[in-house]
């Protein structure tokens, strides 16, 4: 077969990853929708349930490169089959949980598991597929982050609301032991592993080069989520029936996997080359929307070109990190590896801060403009990136 095709077993470990990352993204998730059983059952406030996503975000975000620097000499099967199988045991904890305190200690504990697993799944991916079949294997793998997105958490909030939110814990349990079982069955024995010392792996944070390419998925995500938290108040702005938000955000969802999707296709080729002009539509269809919502159709139509520009620049950047680390630290591509998660966290926080900022200095809508300049700045970033890359191949 040629060298460049997929083989039933490069497929069979694509999906194997990819269900991984749904597992991992419905527990992340699945928490919002399940909040106020939360909140009602442990008698706590609204506001303090909320930090069990707060605090998920923060940990992830704090302790993946951390513990990615201090454990990339582990072999990477055998580690990742020890952290689903500790993700299995916590959820199920979760189960039994009876006090916020307890279940606070068990999601900290499942976000340091969860950006650890995603990071390594990505490395996986990555490093088992034909060089230009990686951009459409690591799609795949943020596929399944997306599809929990839109398919998990529906079905755990109905679980919540039929059995009680307990029994959401033993859904992602089952889940877990699924993952595990496919996982010990697929995934190769012939990985890479590499001994560095922890000073040789945060050596990589201390390159211009790898923050600017960070600072790039942050910076787009950031754009995004300035508008997209506060999308239900822009909906009852537009007029929208209370009864079809909820199938509005629905379809803002549906319309995401196809931009991931569409981030492995700008990931195939000259990748960095065609997200300038990305971020620049992006900044286009976020700048816009201050005047189509006026019109309730051509708001919705523009809310989805949202969706569709939201998550292009992932694969692209994913793989960017990856290869910078191979020419500026190549023992330390497991810490590059799991720099764009954290960014996404990074810039859905400074986005969500960002657009709150705006939204209680007046006019909502503004959240709009500001949105498309923080995608330019995106933007800039990137020209910039692909400047230096340009200058650096004639050098060589």
């Amino acid at each position: 077969m040629h060298p460049t095709n997929l083989t039933k077993q490069h497929w069979l470990l694509i999906l194997t990853l990819s269900s991984l990352t749904f597992v991992l993204g419905t527990s992340e998730f699945m928490i919002v929708g399940i909040l106020t059983d939360i909140s009602s059952s442990l008698q706590i406030t609204n506001a303090k349930a909320g930090t069990l996503v707060s605090a998920f975000a923060i940990t992830f975000a704090i302790t993946t490169p951390i513990v990615m620097a201090i454990t990339s000499h582990f072999p990477k099967r055998k580690w990742m089959l020890f952290l689903i199988g500790v993700f299995i045991f916590l959820n199920a904890l979760c189960v039994i949980s009876t006090s916020y305190t307890m279940l606070l200690s068990l999601r900290i504990l499942t976000a340091i598991v969860t950006g650890v697993l995603i990071s390594l799944a990505m490395i996986v991916a990555s490093e088992t597929m034909p060089l230009n079949k990686r951009g459409l294997a690591i799609s795949f793998v943020f596929g399944g982050f997306t599809l929990a997105n839109v398919v998990g958490v529906p079905i755990g909030t109905v679980i919540a609301g039929a059995y009680g939110w307990n029994a959401t814990f033993m859904f992602t349990t089952l889940l877990g032991v699924v993952a595990y079982l496919a996982s010990f069955f697929v995934l190769p024995n012939n990985l890479s592993q590499v001994r560095s010392s922890i000073r040789d792996q945060f050596s990589l944070l201390t390159k211009p080069r790898i923050l600017m390419a960070f600072f790039i998925p942050a910076l787009g995500f950031g754009a995004t989520y300035t508008i997209f938290t506060y999308l239900v108040p822009i909906l009852k702005g537009m007029e929208a029936p209370s009864h079809s938000i909820s199938l509005i955000l629905f379809g803002y969802g549906i319309i995401s996997i196809f931009s991931n999707i569409l981030a492995g296709k700008i990931a195939s080729h000259n990748a960095i080359g065609r997200l300038r002009f990305v971020f620049l539509i992006q900044a286009v269809v976020l700048t816009s929307l201050f005047w189509t919502t006026n019109h309730f159709t051509l708001g919705l139509v523009n809310i989805g070109l949202m969706s569709l520009m939201a998550i292009l620049l992932t694969t692209s950047t994913q793989l960017y990190l990856i290869d910078l680390a191979e020419i500026y630290q190549p023992k330390a591509t497991g810490l590059a590896a799991s720099l764009m998660p954290v960014a996404s966290n990074v810039g859905i926080a400074f986005g969500s801060a960002l657009g709150g900022i705006v939204y209680h200095q007046g006019n909502l809508m503004n959240v709009t403009w500001v949105g498309g300049i923080v995608a330019v700045c995106a933007s800039l970033l990137t020209f910039y990136s692909y400047f230096l890359d340009q200058k650096q191949k004639k050098l060589a």
